[in-house]
């Protein structure tokens, strides 16, 4: 429950980090809506030509009555509409991030520098970073196309079926739509996309709580678009909860200048030497007897005479 929560956490997060950085909110929108309006444009001609495709194929209704052949091919062009609409929305997301890579490199790369500790990405060029994000996006939509025949098929079970099955809908999409929102950060870090499942997987709550709020306000075109920037910044924090960016050790000042010269072959600092004094410029202490001589004071200095009286002193 606390990575379901966290997960929530990051979602606010990012959305809140978009409305402090309106000028990249702004540029985060431009993917999403570049995509919206051709999504908007394929579906328009689909629905024109939808009735003109079912009826090229179903030419075996040529000869029913009217009344049959209208209905099965209403019926064939409305499900080949709701198919590129449900189509649509399964791979709107993943093909704004890939129209949208070098925008949500830079917002990723912001989101870092403001929070600290941002990675160096690895020098891999700009068609290459597209061919890679286009291959894991296509395995994701494989991945998640496979868990959802399961699902359609789960779906004709009594009870099971209109339970159970959308909950787990729900989950799945939201797994896969984290996954796909986290690869710009993460692929940034140098992080493949088997270690990214791994990853996820390993924090299963923290991808759910991030992903499946995501996928229920993704059901209304408009507010993907608005909610993209949030939960791409959003995203970027949570890959920095997965793979944090551990900061070397700063560099002491003048360790590696002059050829790097080990800390043993550096010259000592002139301050932390004491200063003897010169042995020419020594003066005898204040009071000293001897200060003007060596005789100075000295009782012995004359020649020394008897006491009187001397016995001896005739002698």
């Amino acid at each position: 429950m606390r990575d379901l929560a966290a997960g929530m956490g990051y979602l606010a997060k990012g959305q809140k980090w978009v409305a402090r950085h309106g000028r990249w909110w702004a540029f985060g929108m431009l993917p999403a809506l570049i995509t919206l309006v051709g999504y908007a444009v394929a579906l328009f001609f689909l629905a024109g030509w939808s009735g003109d495709l079912a009826e090229w194929a179903t030419p075996f209704a040529d000869s029913w009555s009217s009344l049959w052949q209208d209905l099965l091919r209403t019926t064939l062009a409305a499900l080949v509409f709701v198919g590129g609409l449900l189509l649509s929305v399964l791979t709107f997301t993943a093909v704004t991030l890939l129209v949208g890579q070098p925008f949500y490199e830079e917002l990723c790369e912001k989101v870092d520098e403001t929070e600290g500790g941002a990675p160096t990405p690895p020098e891999v060029p700009l068609w290459r970073e597209l061919v890679v994000a286009a291959r894991d996006s296509l395995l994701v939509l494989v991945r998640a196309g496979g868990f959802g025949v399961l699902l359609f098929a789960a779906g004709f079970v009594p009870v099971v079926g209109q339970t159970v099955v959308p909950v787990l809908g729900f989950a799945v999409s939201g797994f896969f739509l984290t996954l796909e929102l986290t690869s710009v950060a993460l692929q940034r870090r140098g992080v493949p996309q088997r270690e990214r499942l791994r990853l996820l997987r390993g924090r299963l709550g923290l991808a759910l709580g991030f992903g499946v709020p995501l996928v229920l306000g993704f059901l209304v075109p408009l507010v993907t678009v608005v909610a993209m920037p949030g939960a791409v910044a959003g995203a970027t924090l949570l890959a920095r909860d997965l793979v944090p960016v551990e900061e070397g050790p700063a560099e002491e000042d003048g360790g590696g200048e002059d050829g790097g010269e080990e800390d043993g072959g550096q010259e000592p600092d002139a301050a932390a030497v004491p200063e003897l004094p010169g042995y020419d410029a020594q003066r005898p202490v204040a009071g000293n007897p001897y200060a003007d001589g060596p005789a100075a004071g000295n009782p012995y200095a004359a020649a020394p005479r008897p006491v009187e009286p001397n016995a001896y002193r005739g002698a």
